[in-house]
């Protein structure tokens, strides 16, 4: 069977998320996004475990962390057993302060001293959004094996990548990708905005779900990775973090990636770090790699059709209404006839057309501001060097 996976989320117990992001919630609207299995994160929290205990026979789950290790990288982890999990807490308790207060803890290992811990227990373990210019593998490490020193189980793309430009990684083409969230709130905009679809057997209970997604991974079952268009990232171009100038790299570089306009810092986009990573220059997809679809969260393209904010009763109503008739956002994003969606909202129905088509326009996203999507090609922000008398001859 071929399911929906969204395999990398937080719990209320990390850092900057919602107070709803409990179970219950997270497996109600995951059914309304059309995920079939989820992510627990966060297990390693003691609060949280007890709660995801109380679903230890659920077939939507998979558990599931991320850990900060002492260069920063953060790296996502899934777990075979709840015994697995207490095992895991009780080693990493004398390497971390904050394994019993933050859903994402922090621990005094490198990734290589990680890595080995983790597959004792027999877990899986690869870098987590592993090119953005924060807390990622490729912002610490020019190669994945400095990191890890072995081959990781996969590489989780982030939201400000895709598969073109993971696959112009020399060093990534033989290791399987995921597209997951990273969510923080189960909105749908949030939750499910990025997945993974997988052939496996059949949904079973944790345990079960481990073991399926365990096979999948080392068997190349992955049947496609969907995924925000990377320039909706909040990292995707070179860009000021403060008042989110876009630069080209030569021009971040000669300024020592202080912004010229306000003086804030210039942060590296992913599409710079993946060709700075490339020693060909080129995408270079393997024979197992599967196809990358972009998606937009349904709300997103109610909010653009009918000029209202997401969060708005109008948006919210509207969402609704169309997952009272298709059941799921996946299903409508993917699969419903576009008639049948235009009898219900008319711009709505053509927004989602456009967006099966491709020509849906996107302001690109940088310095930690998401890009948004829009109906007219975008007049892009960037930076310009002044004229000088030096540059002007040249």
């Amino acid at each position: 069977m071929i399911i929906n996976a969204d395999l990398h989320i937080h719990s209320r117990f990390a850092k900057g998320t919602s107070k709803y992001m409990d179970i219950e919630h997270i497996i109600k609207y995951g059914k309304l996004k059309g995920l079939d299995i989820i992510g627990t994160g966060d297990c390693l929290h003691p609060k949280y475990l007890e709660e995801i205990k109380k679903y230890n026979d659920s077939n939507h789950l998979l558990l599931t962390t991320e850990i900060e290790d002492k260069n920063r990288v953060h790296h996502l982890v899934f777990l075979p057993s709840i015994s697995k999990v207490e095992e895991l807490r009780d080693t990493l308790k004398k390497y971390s302060k904050n394994i019993d207060t933050e859903g994402r803890p922090r621990v005094v290992l490198s990734g290589k001293e990680l890595f080995e811990i983790i597959k004792e227990i027999g877990g899986l373990i690869g870098p987590a959004h592993a090119f953005t210019p924060y807390t990622s593998i490729y912002k610490s490490f020019n190669s994945i094996y400095d990191c890890y020193g072995k081959k990781p189980d996969f590489v989780e793309l982030g939201l400000s990548a895709d598969t073109d430009m993971g696959d112009m990684v020399d060093e990534l083409r033989d290791i399987p990708f995921l597209s997951n969230s990273d969510a923080h709130s189960f909105h749908p905009h949030r939750l499910g905005r990025e997945f993974n679809q997988i052939e496996i057997g059949n949904l079973g209970n944790i345990e079960e779900n481990f073991e399926e997604i365990k096979k999948a991974l080392k068997n190349n079952k992955i049947v496609a990775n969907y995924g925000l268009d990377p320039a909706l990232g909040k990292y995707h171009l070179t860009a000021c973090s403060n008042c989110h100038l876009r630069y080209h790299i030569e021009d971040a570089e000669k300024l020592n990636f202080k912004c010229a306009e306000c003086g804030g810092r210039i942060k590296k986009g992913v599409y710079d770090r993946t060709l700075e990573l490339s020693k060909d220059k080129k995408i270079v997809h393997p024979d197992f790699r599967p196809p990358y679809y972009k998606i937009i969260p349904l709300s997103q393209i109610i909010s653009l059709s009918i000029g209202k904010n997401i969060g708005t009763k109008a948006v919210e109503s509207l969402w609704q209404e169309y997952i009272d008739l298709y059941y799921d956002e996946i299903n409508i994003l993917t699969n419903v006839d576009i008639p049948d969606l235009t009898k219900i909202n008319e711009k709505v129905g053509k927004t989602i057309d456009l967006f099966r088509r491709n020509k849906i326009y996107i302001y690109p996203g940088g310095g930690g501001e998401y890009g948004k999507i829009m109906k007219t090609p975008p007049k892009i922000r960037w930076y310009e060097p002044k004229l000088t008398l030096d540059n002007w001859i040249k």
